[in-house]
């Protein structure tokens, strides 16, 4: 049966039961789209309070305990605490040690003293780590500090191998079958030796591997002029094979001399309609939420005020999902998080209005448009400051030598 739950996107539910034997079954198996990386979730287990978080274990999942050097995949898919887990692999474990016991009696004695570690692992006596090897990248544990980051799980994303696009069942399609993407719009690309200028409403295209399943796609790009500001570069990219997409935006004229701070003050829908240019170095604040969000996790996006706090509801929501839905209990509905996610509803919704709204970005590559250009905008300020040591450096600006540059010495 198709269904949404409401922390584990879709799934497909599947039950067996046999009439004859008894043996029953039930699994999840997600339907939700595979992301276009792979993530490896490492949870560090200090307490009693950290058995309770809430886990979703995708199809083909690896759980490794890297203290006692084991690896446990996950054939079907789990939703679970760090508990049921660990309980689930000792049962698991436990079934067939009477056979063991007849037949190979020296491995069932290393599989109990095994159990009898991880039963020693549910009263934590001491920190452990739990890792989840996900290469759909769908997998989850609950962040107990949500929105902020909690420093007791770290998470990294990957590139996943063809054998694991395989296993998702992600088939790249044979290059000679992908000959003819290109429309009669796009302007190819041109021989090496062959200097070409980009006209205004054209499109360039290069081929590029597909981030999700590797098949050879096109990555399109245009460049836009933003009245009053500056020159932009839209790329989009749109995976045939696995259906793969995304947009982004790249300022077109590197790094501004100065960065570049926009304080809005949203007093009613009008304001929500503003376009919005989002740099990837760019941090949002909103003070009245009590919400501010670091410099790059939104990425590059070129949308309106509105579509942008719906993104960053979306992105709170898909990174911390048992704060909504039937799953939640009134004590996170009403949590920091659920209260935010909330607020934040509103004031797209435009029934919370009156805040003020935070843009910076320390290259200067953002822009909130002004309706009174080019007279200045009463509800817009616009702040340019001098970058400090530590920005100058995530820029990559502390040992950049711009000039003179031939003179350094290797």
């Amino acid at each position: 049966m198709l269904t949404k739950i409401s922390y584990f996107k879709e799934v497909i539910i599947s039950s067996f039961s046999c009439p004859h034997c008894g043996y029953e079954n039930r699994s999840l198996i997600p339907a939700s789209q595979v992301q276009d990386k792979g993530q490896r979730i490492t949870l560090k287990v200090n307490n009693v309070k950290d058995m309770n978080r809430r886990v979703v274990i995708p199809v083909g999942s690896t759980v490794n305990i890297p203290e006692y050097d084991s690896s446990f995949p996950f054939s079907d898919g789990v939703v679970s605490t760090v508990e049921g887990i660990i309980t689930a692999l000792t049962d698991n474990l436990s079934k067939l040690q009477p056979e063991r016991k007849q037949n190979q009696p020296d491995l069932a004695l290393k599989i109990e003293k095994f159990i009898d570690q991880l039963h020693t692992l549910l009263k934590v006596e001491k920190p452990f780590s739990l890792v989840i090897d996900d290469p759909s990248g769908n997998g989850l544990i609950e962040n107990y500090l949500a929105p902020d980051d909690d420093p007791q799980i770290n998470i990294e994303t990957y590139v996943r191998t063809p054998e694991q696009n395989e296993l998702l069942g992600l088939q790249p399609r044979p290059a000679k079958q992908l000959d003819n993407l290109s429309d009669s719009n796009t302007i190819q690309k041109e021989p090496e030796n062959k200097a070409s200028k980009v006209e205004k409403d054209e499109v360039m295209s290069i081929d590029v591997n597909c981030p999700s399943c590797g098949t050879l796609t096109e990555n399109k790009m245009k460049v836009v002029d933003i009245p009053h500001f500056k020159e932009v570069i839209l790329m989009a990219i749109n995976c045939p094979v696995c259906g793969f997409r995304d947009c982004e935006v790249r300022s077109g004229a590197g790094v501004s001399p100065r960065g570049r701070r926009y304080k809005l003050q949203i007093k009613n829908i009008y304001d929500l309609s503003r376009d919005i240019l989002v740099s990837e170095t760019a941090a949002i604040k909103i003070p009245e939420l009590d919400f501010e969000s670091v410099g790059g996790t939104l990425g590059g996006r070129f949308t309106t005020v509105e579509g942008l706090l719906v993104a960053i509801t979306d992105q709170l929501i898909s990174a911390n999902p048992f704060v909504v839905g039937d799953s939640a209990s009134t004590e996170e509905t009403s949590s920091r998080l659920g209260s935010m996610i909330s607020h934040l509803k509103e004031v797209t919704s435009g029934t919370k209005l009156n805040l003020l709204f935070e843009l910076n970005d320390p290259a200067g590559n953002s822009y909130i448009q002004n309706l009174y250009s080019p007279d200045p905008d009463p509800q817009l300020e616009i702040i340019e400051y001098e970058r400090n040591d530590e920005e100058n450096e995530q820029l990559g600006l502390t040992d950049m030598k711009t000039e003179n540059y031939e003179t350094i010495q290797s």
